[in-house]
């Protein structure tokens, strides 16, 4: 099956996620857009140590919470992948790009990143 393209309506919908989970005080440390061969569609990819303080139900509870708070339409929230700080994944992109002055609107693919085959992706923070 061909990959559906990630396309400008999908990236300013992940800048305004961003923004709303910053006005939360979240301390989101990595944010993009992944396509990976598990998933037959784009997932928005989150990690944040708040999210690693609850279980994985309230993570994803925090997210659509500030989501709300933000007055995000809930049918405008993409796929979203919640993973821990820890990941080898996100351990290896924020090892990567962690120091870089910008990784907004930097395009990821076909490489190994930790233990996942990324196909393709784009990055608003890693930090």
């Amino acid at each position: 099956m061909d990959k559906a393209a990630l396309v400008n309506v999908d990236i300013e919908r992940g800048a305004e996620i961003l923004r709303a989970l910053d006005e939360a005080d979240l301390n989101v440390k990595v944010v993009l857009w992944l396509h990976l061969p598990e998933y037959e569609d784009w997932r928005l990819v989150l990690a944040s140590r708040s999210f690693d303080a609850a279980d994985p139900r309230e993570a994803y509870g925090l997210v659509h919470k500030a989501l709300d708070a933000a007055g995000f339409p809930i049918e405008h929230t993409p796929a979203l992948l919640i993973l821990p700080m820890n990941d080898p994944s996100i351990r290896d992109l924020r090892r990567i790009f962690g120091k870089a002055k910008s990784v907004l609107g930097m395009r990821l693919g076909g490489q190994m990143i930790g233990d996942r085959f990324i196909e393709d992706g784009y990055a608003y923070r890693i930090s």
